[in-house]
């Protein structure tokens, strides 16, 4: 008997560590926002913005972790694979959650059966930027040069959304470009800063600070009207050219089976953040239009989008590899 009352003793003291954990009000440790996208990237600075605000609601450090890569799958599968315990998110946009499953044969995960949505984020503005060397200081411009030189000219495309859309309108005006691929948009700024690529459709975040230096041409803004930050440079629509059928958007989600709890919370402390004033000021100034939805929402949308960017795609003659 002594040894029998010994031994469930040792076993309740065992456990007692465990129960306390469970205990703990949530959060009790940092929580991760798995982004798609490196250092210095719009994603990764509206993440930071954000997280600092989530941080000190939260009472728990927000840690931006880059994983780019496979246009933002490896961050996507990062996610999908950690535990449904509100420490792991996906930070993520239209590239891991809309265009890999339809760039895909074989995607690497079901958007809407492997990640819990908590909310929506908004939308990101993109500028179409040229290197100085090349003549053009319009959209038209830009296509009569490209068919004075035809196969000439190239573009970085350091995310889905700008290796789409510029494949969209190259074959709406009927030219040839040759797109170069980066897994970031810092990568790819700095070879057009260099003239190795001659233009890019790039986010605020990205263009803007070049073009306030001197350094590229903004050509125009691929919104359907004129963006504050830069309110002498035209609309795409402004430049004779049709409004893109897509958009550049983020949203916040966690591993499939998070638990209800903890979904609620984030999305209540994460729609506070962006309902900020300060926290709007602040990504506004990177071109981002702060939104949130609710989580039912947000997975009404990504399943949308995954068949508009399907639509895109195969207009642009973007092939499923």
């Amino acid at each position: 008997m002594p040894r029998l009352v010994a031994v469930l003793l040792a076993a309740v003291l065992l456990l007692l560590p465990q129960a306390a954990a469970h205990a703990q009000p949530y959060p009790s440790k940092p929580i991760r926002f798995v982004i798609p996208f490196g250092p210095g990237s719009a994603t990764d600075n509206l993440a930071r913005i954000v997280g600092l605000e989530l941080s000190q609601t939260l009472g728990q450090p927000i840690v931006v972790v880059a994983k780019p890569g496979a246009d933002g799958a490896l961050s996507a599968i990062e996610v999908k694979r950690s535990a449904p315990d509100g420490y792991t998110f996906l930070f993520g946009t239209n590239s891991p959650l809309a265009v890999v499953p339809n760039m895909r044969k074989e995607p690497p995960y079901d958007v809407l059966a492997d990640f819990t949505p908590v909310t929506f984020l908004g939308e990101n503005t993109f500028f179409i930027a040229v290197h100085p060397s090349i003549p053009a200081k319009t959209i038209p411009e830009l296509i009569a040069h490209a068919k004075a030189n035809p196969k000439v000219l190239n573009y970085a495309a350091g995310n889905t959304y700008s290796l789409v859309a510029t494949a969209m309108f190259a074959g709406n005006v009927g030219i040839e470009m040759q797109a170069i691929p980066y897994k970031s948009e810092p990568d790819a700024i700095t070879d057009l800063l260099s003239g190795r690529v001659h233009l890019m459709n790039g986010t605020s975040t990205t263009i803007a600070p070049h073009a306030k230096a001197g350094s590229l041409r903004v050509l125009a803004t691929t919104l359907h009207e004129r963006h504050p930050l830069m309110p002498d440079v035209p609309s795409i629509v402004e430049s004779g050219q049709p409004k893109f059928p897509i958009s550049a958007w983020f949203a916040l989600v966690g591993p499939a089976g998070l638990p209800p709890e903890i979904v609620a919370r984030m999305h209540k402390e994460m729609a506070a953040a962006l309902a900020n004033p300060v926290v709007k000021e602040q990504m506004q100034k990177h071109g981002f239009a702060p939104r949130s939805s609710t989580p039912d929402e947000l997975a009404a949308y990504m399943k949308e989008q995954i068949g508009i960017w399907k639509t895109a795609l195969k207009t642009a003659g973007i092939e499923p590899q």
